[in-house]
């Protein structure tokens, strides 16, 4: 309907209506945010940067959860009642973030009906990311779960123009991500370099060509 207002998550727009109980802090590569089994009081934001979340079992095996970038909101579990992390967030390249205090949070969703329903469609769909990435776990060979990975650390299949270069990851982490080996990241690594679909140049560029390989049956 014509000037009818857009329904999509701004979430700059979101945080102006967020007046107290917010403060910014800059992050070094490796610095944590929250360790798990810290108490949940807050809700993060990531204004600029990459940062990963990580937990650990009780016998000491660590797993990489997932990988987050510009735009993204990390620890709300606080407002479903979490009492204690559940895992560890810790920044794998230089970081914006905004700590927003739960109680200030919740007063937001509560005041502003319509944030708060945009605010959860943007969990939905992180959620459905997530799901997506385990099917990806299960079903795919390591080289597309590779591709499917390099591809969305790149913002593809995120609104705007995806990210020209991919702040520096460890192939090792990598490795961790989709359940393989570092070896077998190097190799297809050095495959896809090979293909032209990414190219080292000051950093990792991944091309949308990458594409063929998640598609390719």
């Amino acid at each position: 309907m014509k000037g009818e207002e857009k329904s999509t998550f701004d979430p700059k727009i979101f945080l102006a209506k967020i007046e107290a109980g917010k403060t910014r802090a800059e992050l070094q590569k490796g610095q944590i945010v929250f360790s798990q089994g810290d108490p949940a009081d807050a809700v993060f934001y990531i204004q600029k940067g990459k940062l990963e979340l990580r937990v650990l079992s009780r016998h000491g095996k660590e797993a990489i959860l997932a990988i987050l970038g510009d735009d993204d909101f990390f620890g709300e579990g606080c407002l479903a009642g979490q009492p204690l992390r559940m895992a560890t967030a810790a920044a794998v390249a230089a970081c914006s973030i905004m700590r927003l205090e739960k109680s200030a949070m919740v007063a937001v969703l509560h005041d502003e009906p319509r944030f708060s329903a945009l605010f959860i469609s943007y969990l939905l769909s992180r959620n459905i990311r997530i799901e997506e990435d385990l099917v990806d776990q299960l079903f795919n060979s390591s080289e597309k779960r590779l591709a499917r990975l390099l591809l969305l650390l790149a913002n593809f299949g995120k609104e705007g123009k995806p990210e020209a270069v991919i702040p520096k990851v460890s192939q090792e982490t990598l490795a961790e991500m989709i359940g393989t080996t570092r070896s077998r990241v190097n190799f297809f690594m050095n495959k896809f370099r090979k293909l032209g679909f990414i190219q080292y140049n000051g950093g990792l560029n991944v091309h949308s060509s990458l594409l063929n390989v998640v598609l390719h049956d």
